[in-house]
């Protein structure tokens, strides 16, 4: 057996080993935080820490992080109308279908469709425009002419950058779809509807019925857009907006045998 003096000189030596064990147990890891108070032990991987065995509270974040963290008011606002814009929609989608509650409306929706589709409206400026003889006429229909080009443009325009799709109860059963007819907003059949009775209004003398209808035709055309689930509520509204904006653009750039002489001589030949 061990003499009891050997048993004296390993007994130290068992102690300083538990006590650096212990030491490395309780320290902290290198980086971590060691907070205010008493300084960290010499590789303990940070000075000024607290004492062993008590864990420091977690660094705060920046300021900047907190902000990102939270969504803005504007965007929940956004998402806010967004949702309503499609739940109306899709409640005023009336004639989306065979089926729907006022399926059989669906008939006279589509004429409506038609009477403010660009094609009819084209073809039918350009005839009146060959069979005019006079130059008035020629110059108001040369100006609506030019109007309903500036409007397709903008509209192709506007829905080539903004790319919205259309409600997902539309049928694709449209008159004459283009490339760019895929895409909901804005409504073109809408800034149509009032660039045309703006235009109307303005430079044809109509009996004050007659106004009305026109008024009323305008709506009725953007509003059946809703019904027939081609468009939404948004994008009729501003498509009211676009359409009312472009007449006032027509007319700063009003086209007269003054500021185009060359495009009405050109009439006047033929």
């Amino acid at each position: 057996p061990p003499s009891p003096r050997a048993n004296r000189s390993f007994l130290p030596r068992l102690r300083q080993v538990s006590q650096s064990s212990s030491r490395r147990l309780l320290s902290p890891p290198p980086g971590w935080p060691c907070g205010s108070g008493r300084g960290c032990r010499a590789g303990s991987g940070a000075p000024g820490g607290s004492a062993p065995g008590v864990r420091a509270p977690a660094a705060a974040l920046p300021e900047e992080g907190r902000m990102d963290l939270n969504p803005s008011f504007l965007g929940i606002a956004l998402r806010s109308l967004l949702a309503i814009d499609l739940w109306l929609s899709k409640k005023l989608g009336v004639c989306a279908g065979e089926r729907s509650s006022w399926g059989s409306a669906r008939p006279l929706m589509k004429l409506l469709e038609i009477s403010g589709h660009g094609i009819p409206w084209l073809l039918g400026t350009l005839y009146c425009l060959l069979r005019s003889d006079s130059w008035a006429g020629r110059e108001v229909l040369t100006n609506l002419l030019f109007a309903l080009l500036l409007d397709l443009l903008l509209v192709a325009l506007i829905k080539g950058l903004v790319r919205r799709r259309r409600p997902a109860h539309n049928q694709m059963d449209m008159f004459v779809t283009l490339s760019v007819d895929k895409y909901s907003f804005p409504s073109g059949h809408a800034t149509r509807a009032a660039l045309v009775s703006r235009f109307i209004l303005n430079h044809l003398v109509l009996a004050i019925p007659l106004r009305v209808l026109v008024v009323l035709w305008a709506f009725i055309v953007g509003f059946s857009r809703v019904m027939l689930g081609r468009h939404n509520v948004t994008d009729v509204a501003f498509g009211f907006f676009l359409g009312y904006a472009q007449y006032s653009i027509v007319d700063y750039c009003w086209l007269s045998p003054h500021n185009a002489r060359v495009l009405f001589l050109l009439w006047n030949q033929q």
